[in-house]
């Protein structure tokens, strides 16, 4: 499955949450109050959490709260910054802010998906998916 994008997005693999977070993203989903795939600013499907912002001020304090929960969110590979347990997205204009071996994002459609597994199915609130089904792709499942 795939998560839809919007304004500048934070990505975070599942996986990741589960390690950090004390009862996984289950207890996280509660504690948050997400009910279903796609619930207020969040949603996701079985790999990747996609949460949101409108400025780069919120997203920066999105990550530093990540970060205080034990995540890591840049690193150096090569002389170059990357993104490690998490990825900034800005989904309408250039995609990922820096490099994120994880992630594919689909620039056509504005979507992003767990590296290795098949896009499938996109997950995101119904105006969002509405704009992929319209665009023709019809890989673009209900949110």
């Amino acid at each position: 499955m795939a998560v839809c994008l919007e304004f500048i997005d934070l990505i975070i693999p599942i996986e990741a949450i589960e390690r950090v977070y004390p009862g996984g993203f289950v207890k996280w989903k509660q504690d948050e109050g997400v009910e279903g795939q796609v619930s207020g600013r969040y949603w996701y499907d079985e790999y990747l959490l996609r949460d949101g912002a409108m400025g780069p001020q919120v997203m920066e304090d999105m990550v530093r709260e990540w970060e205080q929960r034990g995540l890591t969110a840049l690193a150096m590979e090569n002389g170059q910054r990357v993104w490690k347990d998490v990825c900034v997205v800005e989904g309408l204009f250039r995609g990922p802010t820096l490099p994120c071996d994880w992630l594919v994002y689909d620039e056509r459609d504005r979507v992003a998906y767990m590296k290795g597994t098949p896009r499938g199915e996109v997950i995101g609130p119904e105006r969002l998916v509405a704009r992929i089904r319209q665009s023709g792709n019809g890989s673009a499942g209900k949110g």
